[in-house]
């Protein structure tokens, strides 16, 4: 039998570690990328964002010093916005640098340019500088970029999407952000903290729709006290330069009352949409819409062996998951052509992929929510514990937190909602218990070490 052949269309995190993983079960890999391996995430979203939060972190921890005893020579610690961008680009270019290495394997083929469906090529033929190049399977990983807002004045120099704002080295005294969304919250606890004057407008009634509802409101309140306003229920409608100090002014309406807020930079941060254009899907007669590429539960197109995962088909917008979904879709495609070698896999499902927002205090989510589970109709049980009740959190100056863990009636764990410090690191216990269907029993039934963070799901799950 000859090897089997993948076009993986896109090298962000969907891409490239598909390929590697294809590669090393002797599939013969064609890896297209118009720009350059590594993706959103890498170049300009979530590994770029980290530095900076990280940089505010310590700023935060220097700021507490005193609280835990440390004398430091008098003055205010400050950033320099520059040298935290440098370091954010070195880190970003030797995360790149490894993924060009991982990419140097000989049943990888990387191809730089813009692929495209030829037409007549059922789907499986693209052209790449006016090569065209055929395969046995096809994933799209394309993921997707900023969501326009379209207001007067959002063109303005100074209105600015997450990526032109993590590439400037000038610390703005003022910022409104338009989205109180995961980027906007991450983006405004950074820059707060590196002391601008930070502003909120969300048009939801509260922050991160999608998230637990009384956890995103605790969020809220946290950042609250840290300086930042929000401005809810809030649409914003127009962008203007004040020539008088040349100033941003947003304008906004809230509860249906017009104002304002004036800025030295606008971030606006909507959302994101998926990158199908340009792409000849009508060419190949692929279903898409505005969410992005329709695909069934193993992440197949309409057209048979032609696959899309990550951003690009609007599932779940995060680089985890994305990763995980081009992996199903590989065990899909090796399983279609030799059933006999390739076990069958497993439907894609969201409920197991945990969601993280890197704010200060941290906020980490797997499982519904409880209004999701009230709106189907899901008895369930709340079990709750605080930071301020562990030895741990109380040592480290971190008692600003709760932890909640939502169960069925006889125990069976089905979600879990994390506000505090180590969040991010807190819910991957409760994610392996849950793809085992495991029980609060369960959790209770092993020892967790004395004084951890940890501790906190014992005493939930016994509350």
């Amino acid at each position: 039998m000859s090897p089997i052949s993948l076009i993986i269309i896109g090298a962000g995190p969907a891409g490239y570690e598909c390929a590697v993983r294809a590669a090393k079960r002797g599939v013969q890999v064609t890896l297209i990328e118009e720009k350059s391996v590594g993706g959103v995430c890498l170049r300009e979203g979530c590994i770029p964002t980290k530095c900076l939060c990280r940089t505010a972190e310590l700023l935060d921890e220097i700021n507490a010093a005193a609280s835990f005893g440390i004398c430091l020579p008098e003055g205010t610690p400050r950033v320099d916005l520059s040298q935290a961008v440098g370091r954010k680009d070195g880190v970003v270019a030797s995360l790149m640098q490894g993924v060009s290495a991982l990419l140097k394997h000989p049943n990888i083929r990387l191809v730089e340019g813009r692929a495209q469906f030829a037409p007549d090529g059922g789907g499986k033929t693209v052209i790449v500088n006016g090569e065209h190049l055929t395969a046995d399977y096809v994933i799209i990983a394309t993921g997707s970029r900023p969501r326009p807002l379209p207001i007067p004045g959002a063109d303005l120099d100074g209105v600015v999407t997450s990526t032109e704002l993590l590439s400037k080295t000038t610390q703005p005294e003022s910022l409104a952000i338009i989205g109180g969304g995961v980027i906007g919250l991450e983006l405004a606890t950074v820059f707060s903290t590196f002391g601008a004057k930070v502003t909120v407008v969300e048009f939801m009634r509260e922050v991160l729709p999608g998230f637990d509802r009384d956890m995103a409101k605790r969020l809220r309140t946290a950042l609250k006290r840290r300086g930042i306003d929000f401005r809810l229920n809030a649409a914003a409608t127009a962008i203007e330069r004040n020539e008088a100090d040349g100033k941003l002014l947003l304008h906004f309406t809230e509860k249906e009352k017009p104002q304002s807020v004036a800025a030295d930079r606008v971030l606006v941060c909507v959302g994101r949409q998926p990158n199908v254009e340009n792409l000849g899907l009508d060419n190949a007669g692929i279903d898409y819409g505005k969410r992005g590429i329709t695909v069934d539960e193993h992440l197949q197109t309409n057209v048979k062996g032609v696959y899309a995962a990550g951003d690009v088909n609007g599932r779940l917008l995060l680089a985890h998951a994305a990763t995980r979904q081009a992996y199903l879709a590989l065990d899909h495609l090796l399983h279609d052509a030799a059933p006999e070698e390739w076990p069958a896999p497993q439907p894609y499902t969201a409920v197991g992929t945990p969601s993280v927002v890197f704010t200060h205090p941290e906020l980490a989510a797997i499982g519904p929510t409880e209004e999701q589970l009230e709106e189907s109709g899901t008895p369930f049980t709340s079990h709750k514990a605080r930071y301020a009740s562990n030895g741990k959190a109380m040592a480290e100056g971190a008692a600003d937190g709760m932890l909640k863990i939502l169960a069925t009636p006889d125990g069976k764990i089905l979600a879990a909602h994390i506000l505090g410090h180590h969040a991010a690191d807190l819910i991957h216990e409760v994610a392996a218990l849950m793809s085992k269907d495991a029980t609060l029993a369960d959790l209770q039934s092993f020892v967790h070490a004395h004084p951890t963070l940890s501790e906190l799901l014992v005493t939930a799950s016994e509350g």
